[in-house]
C-alpha cells in the first residue's frame, strides 16, 4: 500500500533539497501548507532552517501546530530535520526563550564557541547509534553526515537518544520515541548514509 507523504511548507528553508531526496528515493509526496491537509497524510516530514522562535510563531499562527499535534497523537509517523527536530522539543534558548511543540522531553541550547570549537557547527562529522531502531537499518557507526547548526538538543530522557555526535563533547544527533523521529543533521545532504536513514523512515 502506498502511503501518502507530506512535507510541511512553513517558509523555513531546505524544502527543495528534501523534495529532491524524496524523489531520488522513488517516492511521491505533497507540500503541506494548509493545516487542514495534514490529516490526509500517513507520514509527515517537518524540515527547517533558521530561527526557532520565528518558526514556532509561523506554526502557531497558521494553525499548523494543532494539526501536527493531532497527527502525532494519532500515532502516525513524523520526522523532524534540523530546525524541525528542535521544534519538537520543550523549548529553545535561540534569540529568546521560546516554547516548542513538547513532543520530546528535551531542550535546545547553544554551542559555546572556544578557541578550538567553531560555531556554527558546519560540515561533516561521524555519528553513532545509541539504540536500535527501524530507521537505522543498514546504518554503520562512525558514518559521516552533514551538519549546519549553532544550537543542539539536550534530551532529558536518555532512552529518547537515537544518535550522537562528538563536537566538543557528545550531543544528540537524532532522537526517537514511538512514531516521532528527529535528525539534527541533513539526511538529504548526507549522501548514502543520510538517504538510507530517510528511506527507512519513508518505508516504515
Amino acid at each position: 500500500m502506498n502511503q501518502k507523504i507530506g512535507v510541511v511548507d512553513y517558509e523555513s528553508g531546505n524544502i527543495c533539497s528534501v523534495e529532491n531526496a524524496i524523489v531520488k528515493l522513488g517516492k511521491d509526496f505533497s507540500l503541506v501548507g494548509n493545516p487542514d491537509m495534514v490529516a490526509s497524510f500517513d507520514k509527515i516530514i517537518l524540515p527547517g532552517v533558521g530561527s526557532f522562535p520565528k518558526a514556532m510563531m509561523k506554526l502557531n499562527e497558521s494553525g499548523m501546530t494543532n494539526a501536527l499535534n493531532e497527527h502525532v497523537n494519532s500515532g502516525k509517523a513524523i520526522l523532524g530535520i534540523c530546525l524541525g527536530m528542535q521544534l519538537m522539543c520543550n523549548s529553545s534558548l535561540e534569540d529568546e526563550y521560546s516554547l516548542g511543540l513538547s513532543w520530546i522531553d528535551a531542550n535546545v541550547i547553544p554551542f559555546i564557541p572556544t578557541n578550538v570549537l567553531k560555531v556554527p557547527h558546519v560540515g561533516w562529522n561521524a555519528i553513532r547509534s545509541a539504540k536500535q531502531n527501524i530507521i537505522l537499518d543498514g546504518f554503520k557507526n562512525n558514518s559521516d553526515v552533514y551538519f549546519v547548526h549553532s544550537y543542539y538538543v539536550s534530551c532529558n530522557n536518555q532512552s529518547d537518544v537515537l544518535l550522537t555526535c562528538d563536537y566538543g563533547g557528545d550531543f544528540v544527533a537524532g532522537f526517537s520515541r514511538g512514531n516521532i523521529f528527529g535528525l539534527q543533521f541533513h539526511p538529504e545532504k548526507s549522501q548514502l548514509t543520510g538517504l538510507g536513514i530517510l528511506s527507512n523512515f519513508l518505508n516504515i
